[in-house]
């Protein structure tokens, strides 16, 4: 197996739950912008000179200076590695041969469901050549997703349900093992637990917001459902499968508040209601192709201006306000910032180390951001020199001990011949996998992943792709066929005592959701903005990212008294069938009764 690097994930992956639904100072002035596609709101004349300086350069910080810009604020983005943060594509060092680019790696792959509106209304508004709703026109939907079973257990592979979605098409003997997982799942799962399991999803979506955020909340998902008390292929579906594809975190910790609102979230896009699109979709290119590059090239002609490789260390605080930013240039020369306004867009893990003493002091709401989770889940690639016959989108290795998802990267890329534009040729195809759990001993050294080299994590992980895919008569993906692999620079330390992960994942454990801040803060001109930022999707999504960073700028034109039009923070839907069975749940809840439907 030869080593060529190092990445990262984001498959948080609704297209279970979909399926599931189907089968059931530094600041410059403002240049003069462009003409924005589509720009979504007026430009305001109490703004020009206004500085506003945006610490972080992911989907938060692009999304606030985005909107900032927009309102003719002038705006600097100080980034202290490369724009867009996690949801960046990169690429591997020393893989270009011939005139191509280098081979296309990512933190994460990326995943852009219909739940999603915030983020897909700025896609729109960036342009992108020939497409008439910009980047947006660069999501594709996959027709398929499965998952994948070992042990000799059929794969269960289903389609994703949507109007006008052209399913994939499938080989006879494929249709033959794709009917046989599904039989052995339903004779393995017995009857009465299906049964309590839509008990408990009802309950769920017919429970108010008071019983969610008090009582569901301090719920783990695996005590909501009963997990301990049923069967191994209801736990490994129905409580561990579902967690993991939807949050990303485990079963036993998991807030049954979060799980159950992106579960029916996710229900309802399937059903095709309050949907932007399909339950699934990617990028019709690597990341920074079809998003990050003309997103950064749109702002630019917006008048923002980027710091790339400035390293923000403390935000300082005097006089009721904040005063400065200490920064680290990229010669590592010790800087002031300062500017009228400050929108921290960094990751939670980040940010609050930059928090000075006496910021805090002037909020106690930063301090409860010390009480705000983050786990590892990172990504690494599989350079084929075949195309294996996998799934036409993603999947769900539910039986590996590391909790693997992955995709297929180059049938989603039409406008790339891989071979021809990528690497040294002999590469077709990249195999994008994603390590949810790198606590548990894996199956070929019985170490956690972080316990592992690197080499290590690579061949395990690989191991544990074969057990889950080659286990039922068929060779999916042999080791002759791999070229090499890529797993995330931000990962080091491997194998020693103490691994160190720079781009950790928001998790969502019980009783955290109120330690969320909110965007505006009681220093008047300092705004937060990111994922862990309290917003209508308790996720840590770039949705979430999105929709924060518009809370942060409304929250900015209020302090400044800016008569700008507001950004439009676009809400989850609502099912308003459902609205008169939660009013009635909210009268049993303050006379201390259970939900209607819950059985116990």
């Amino acid at each position: 197996m030869t080593r060529t690097g190092s990445s990262r994930r984001t498959f948080i992956a609704g297209a279970g739950a979909a399926a599931t639904a189907g089968a059931l100072g530094a600041t410059g002035a403002l240049a003069t912008p462009a003409h924005a596609q589509a720009p979504a709101q007026a430009r305001s004349p109490e703004s020009a000179g206004r500085r506003v300086a945006v610490l972080g350069g992911g989907v938060a910080g692009l999304t606030a200076a985005h909107e900032l810009a927009e309102r003719g604020y002038a705006v600097t983005v100080y980034e202290r590695r490369a724009l867009g943060g996690k949801a960046r594509s990169m690429d591997v060092p020393g893989s270009a041969r011939g005139g191509r680019r280098p081979l296309p790696a990512e933190h994460g792959f990326r995943f852009i469901p219909g739940i999603y509106h915030n983020l897909p209304d700025t896609m729109r508004r960036i342009p992108f050549p020939g497409n008439a709703h910009g980047v947006w026109d660069n999501l594709v939907a996959p027709p398929e997703m499965m998952f994948a079973r070992a042990a000799g257990r059929e794969d269960l592979r289903a389609p994703i349900p949507w109007p006008g979605h052209s399913p994939a098409s499938l080989t006879p003997d494929e249709i033959r093992r794709a009917l046989t997982g599904i039989l052995q799942s339903l004779v393995r799962l017995p009857p009465h637990e299906s049964a309590y399991f839509v008990d408990r999803v009802l309950v769920f979506l017919t429970s108010c917001d008071e019983r969610r955020d008090e009582v569901w909340e301090n719920t783990p998902w695996w005590e909501f459902v009963r997990a301990a008390q049923m069967s191994n292929e209801y736990q490994r579906i129905l409580a561990v499968g579902i967690t993991r594809n939807i949050v990303a975190t485990k079963a036993e910790e998991a807030s049954t508040r979060t799980v159950g609102t992106l579960g029916e979230a996710f229900v309802f896009n399937a059903l095709g209601r309050g949907a932007d699109g399909p339950p699934d979709r990617i990028l019709n290119l690597p990341t920074n192709e079809a998003w990050i590059d003309p997103w950064e090239a749109h702002l630019r002609t917006l008048g923002v201006e980027f710091r790339i490789g400035w390293t923000v260390q403390e935000v300082q605080y005097g006089n009721g306000r904040v005063s400065g930013v200490g920064v680290l240039d990229p010669a590592g020369v010790r800087r002031t910032v300062t500017a009228d306004h400050y929108v921290s867009a960094l990751p939670v893990e980040h940010a609050r180390r930059t928090w000075s003493p006496g910021l805090r002091a002037a909020d106690p709401m930063l301090g409860r951001c010390d009480r705000l989770e983050t786990d590892w889940m990172t990504g690494i690639q599989f350079y084929l020199t075949e195309r294996a016959p996998l799934v036409h989108g993603h999947l769900n290795c539910i039986d590996s001990p590391w909790s693997l998802t992955a995709i297929q990267q180059a049938e989603h890329w039409p406008a790339r011949d891989f071979p021809a534009d990528y690497g040294d040729g002999v590469a077709v195809d990249c195999l994008s996998v994603d390590v949810s759990d790198w606590d548990k001993p894996g199956i070929l050294y019985g170490k956690t992943a972080k316990q592992c080299t690197r080499d290590e994590v690579a061949r395990e992980v690989w191991a544990q792709l074969k057990a889950s895919l080659n286990d039922t008569g068929k060779t999916l993906l042999t080791d002759r066929t791999l070229h090499s692999w890529f797993l995330d620079p931000g990962v080091d330390g491997l194998g020693t005592p103490n691994p160190t992960n720079q781009d950790q994942l928001l998790i969502h454990p019980t009783g955290t959701f109120h330690n969320r801040p909110s965007a505006d803060t009681r220093i008047p001109n300092f705004f937060l903005s990111g994922d862990y930022v309290a917003v209508d999707i308790d996720l840590a999504t770039m949705e979430g990212a999105n929709a924060s960073a518009r809370a942060a700028v409304n929250a900015l034109l209020e302090r400044d008294g800016s008569t700008a039009q507001r950004c439009a923070v676009l809400p989850m839907y609502r099912a308003p069938e459902v609205e008169s069975f939660k009013r009635h749940d909210l009268w049993r809840y303050r006379l201390g009764l259970r939900n209607v439907f819950d059985l116990g």
